[in-house]
């Protein structure tokens, strides 16, 4: 009875051993990709999930998380859908714990200036958030032409097309100066 009651205690160990073992090594490989994962695996670990993103002006913009991409994100606001760029933000309240990586290396790829010319090949109607040392500013109009960090936005009556006659001014924007982009609701952002 002795005998059985010690190799009863050592199996008990020996499976404790194994047991605290494999925890070990499951919070070492989560430290390992938690270090390895950037800033848009985490926004896409959120992909569905209603956020707050707290903008560097102040201002907060509540929405589903619909894109993460390199360098900005796209939250469903009904009826629209907003583009934030990173750079604009403070802080993001509602992401959980989750990371998602991008397993298509072109979709990585794919930046703030990508998702404003698919918005100019559609001559979408936008409302343009800037930030300033004065306050926001929005401007209402279509991007004319996007350079490697700089929009060209046509201020056009709200309801027109883009034409000539449309147009009250150009203005040009440098990236970042960018807090946020309205757009009406589309899927392919």
């Amino acid at each position: 009875m002795r005998w059985a009651a010690l190799f009863d205690d050592i199996e008990s160990q020996f499976s404790e051993s194994g047991r605290l073992s494999l925890e070990s090594e499951v919070n070492e490989r989560s430290r390992i990709e938690m270090v390895s994962a950037g800033f848009a695996d985490r926004l896409r670990g959120a992909l569905g999930c209603r956020i707050a993103v707290h903008l560097m002006s102040g201002d907060t913009i509540h929405g589903v998380v619909s894109y993460a991409g390199a360098d900005a994100l796209v939250l469903d606001e009904d009826p629209h859908q907003v583009l934030v760029p990173y750079s604009a933000a403070a802080r993001f309240v509602g992401l959980g714990r989750s990371l998602r990586a991008e397993a298509s290396q072109v979709r990585r790829g794919l930046g703030l200036g990508n998702a404003l010319r698919a918005l100019a090949r559609d001559r979408a109607e936008l409302t343009v958030t800037l930030g300033s040392s004065a306050g926001n500013l929005r401007m209402e109009g279509v991007i004319d032409r996007v350079g490697k960090d700089y929009l060209d936005l046509a201020a056009v009556t709200p309801g027109e097309a883009r034409r000539s006659c449309h147009v009250s001014h150009v203005s040009t924007i440098p990236f970042s100066a960018l807090l946020a982009i309205r757009a009406r609701q589309a899927r392919d952002l």
